[in-house]
């Protein structure tokens, strides 16, 4: 299982110490949702941590033009490739687009879901992120209404059987929460159990994948080297 966190720069803690504190709470890894361009120091913090650290990129735009622009530029150097969702345009730019992996925070900015968007995340392979973090740090009315929210995404995700990944958002490694947890509050939104476990493991699942299309093997996307070019 993996959680993906948001580090220095864009968060309060450094890769290096949540690959400890995800190794404490019994994660395979941590998927780095940055914006900048990691250099050698992820394969120096998996081997001090015996912990796997994915390369993401977290797509952060005002606009699908821009979003656009982005994922062009990301695609075939990112382990992982996100756009940060919260309008209804950036939502749907986002799970129409084959080469994105996951929507994140559909519903930060006064964005929603509905069946169409589910519909075609499905049919792109698009992953829609169940994003605890509201759930977990509101209060009150907020809170309320982040539950009701994900409530009506996780009855859209089973009637059209969508791919989804769960994540806490975690800015600090003290918001880290462990899976069994994340377990437990999915059962509160209608989840069976270990249903949120899932989630936390596609996106190992889903960097497994694409560092096997990153690797040599292939020679281009989806064209896989055969014997004949491995001899030439």
């Amino acid at each position: 299982m993996y959680e993906a966190v948001s580090a220095t720069p864009d968060g309060e803690t450094t890769v290096a110490r949540f690959a400890h504190a995800v190794d404490r709470y019994g994660y395979d890894g941590v998927v780095v949702r940055a914006r900048s361009t990691p250099d050698d120091e992820y394969d120096r913090i998996r081997d001090r941590f015996g912990v796997d650290v994915v390369d993401g990129v977290e797509v952060v735009a005002d606009n699908p033009e821009s979003a656009a622009g982005a994922v062009g530029a990301h695609r075939g150097s990112r382990t992982l490739l996100l756009v940060r969702g919260g309008t209804d345009t950036l939502n749907r730019f986002a799970v129409e687009q084959a080469r994105v992996d996951v929507l994140t925070r559909p519903f930060d900015d006064g964005g929603d879901v509905n069946h169409v968007l589910v519909r075609a995340a499905r049919d792109n392979g698009v992953r829609i992120e169940f994003d605890l973090g509201p759930v977990l740090r509101l209060d009150g009315g907020r809170r309320v209404q982040a539950l009701r929210k994900l409530r009506k995404l996780r009855e859209l995700v089973d009637a059209y059987d969508a791919p989804y990944v769960v994540s806490a958002t975690p800015r600090s490694h003290l918001q880290l929460r462990a899976p069994r947890e994340l377990d437990a509050l999915g059962e509160t939104l209608g989840f069976e159990a270990g249903a949120m476990k899932a989630g936390l493991r596609e996106w190992g699942r889903l960097a497994e994948r694409n560092r096997e299309r990153l690797s040599e093997s292939f020679i281009a996307p989806g064209v896989e080297r055969g014997r004949y070019e491995e001899d030439a």
